[in-house]
């Protein structure tokens, strides 16, 4: 195994063994991309108060998340496709945030099915759903999602409508993709994928197909795609979505402070903030920007987590000392995925831990639950440059 000693260096494999089509799809965003790399670019303006001469020994970064032991404020969020990441791909990043005891969330648009993650894991884990206008469907949905035993749902708001991706038209990345001469020379040099992926039964929506009236394979469900997102939603229809779920709920996609009182309103138990990793609206503010304001509107009322941008422990400890509870790792562990399978999801996880814990450690604090802002210096402005 080569020497994995920070996120970039699985990156950098996964882009080697991965088609350059699903390389793509995971390290892109919409339009200019602005959101998509300030998202990472901001977390590395704000910097940690070193302090000595305290007792490390006996440190800990376990806590809780909705309630939920986990051995760090860290869950792997919901990303589509990624079973053409890795063949089976869903079911060896859950197998790997299970073992490392962190949760798992499995995503709508998933290649595995609820039902294949439930039949090869022991612990319940998370799921997403969006916003869609088919309630028979959703409903059917819901009721899958429980009977696998699933902890918490996740809903994600932040899609009324899919933002431009330009790699994604140009590389024709679709639901399902549309295969081109370019795309089939490219995944014909990456033969080990190509042999895994020929190895196994799960290659469409496991979640879809079959489970909708009308959609029995990839061919008829594009044109169902196109048309299920309801660009009508409002905070009513997310309250009715919250009504069908007799769990914890999360709201996916929140980046305003307006928004995430809302999300109290309608019963949510957690938030995530997101830009959807850039991928929705360009020119939104970064995530770890718009934290400190969620945190003063919201944060002593539910519980708060991050998303998008996260590539080191480093990372996870500002989220957490801005006062987030929790954060979510979408292609960090992608790219462990892609590069090794289960043992790159494992890797991205350890790679990230040892970061979160030393770090922690070279800020004085014994804890994670002791982090706080008296950890960091924070520039003027960070978060209210803008009006």
């Amino acid at each position: 195994m080569p020497v994995i000693t920070e996120i970039e260096d699985l990156k950098r494999i996964y882009k080697r063994r991965v088609p350059k089509m699903f390389y793509d799809y995971a390290e892109s965003g919409s339009w200019t991309e602005q959101t998509f790399r300030e998202n990472v670019s901001d977390f590395s303006l704000i910097r940690l108060r070193q302090r000595i001469a305290k007792d490390m020994a006996g440190r800990s970064t376990a806590t809780q998340m909705l309630g939920q032991d986990v051995s760090m404020p860290v869950a792997l969020a919901p990303v589509g496709l990624t079973g053409m990441q890795c063949a089976d791909g869903e079911i060896k990043a859950a197998r790997a945030a299970e073992r490392f005891g962190v949760p798992y969330t499995l995503s709508t648009m998933s290649i595995c099915s609820i039902e294949d993650v439930a039949e090869h894991t022991q612990k319940p884990f998370w799921f997403q759903v969006y916003t869609l206008k088919d309630d028979d469907f959703m409903k059917r949905l819901f009721a899958r999602a429980k009977d696998a035993k699933c902890s918490a749902l996740v809903i994600t708001v932040d899609l009324q409508m899919l933002g431009q991706r330009h790699k994604d038209i140009k590389n024709g990345l679709s639901a399902p993709p549309k295969l081109t001469p370019k795309s089939i020379a490219n995944m014909m040099t990456k033969v080990p994928w190509g042999l895994e992926m020929l190895g196994t039964k799960r290659r469409f929506f496991g979640n879809i197909v079959g489970h909708i009236d009308g959609i029995d394979d990839p061919a008829s469900l594009s044109s169902w795609t196109a048309q299920a997102f309801d660009q009508s939603l409002d905070w009513e229809r997310i309250k009715e979505f919250r009504s069908w779920w007799d769990g914890p709920v999360i709201l996916k996609g929140i980046l305003d402070e307006e928004d995430a009182k809302q999300a109290l309103n309608v019963g949510a138990d957690a938030i995530v903030v997101s830009n959807h990793g850039g991928r929705q609206l360009d020119g939104a503010l970064s995530s770890i920007r718009m934290l400190p304001r969620i945190m003063d509107a919201v944060g002593d009322k539910m519980e708060v987590h991050l998303d998008s941008g996260i590539r080191s422990g480093q990372d996870v400890l500002k989220a957490i000392a801005l006062g987030a509870k929790g954060t979510m790792i979408g292609r960090s562990y992608v790219y462990g995925l892609g590069a090794m399978g289960q043992a790159g999801v494992t890797k991205a996880l350890e790679v990230i831990h040892k970061e979160l814990d030393t770090s922690m450690g070279l800020c004085g604090e014994r804890n994670v639950a002791d982090l706080g802002r008296h950890n960091l210096l924070i520039p003027k402005g960070f978060h209210d440059m803008w009006e």
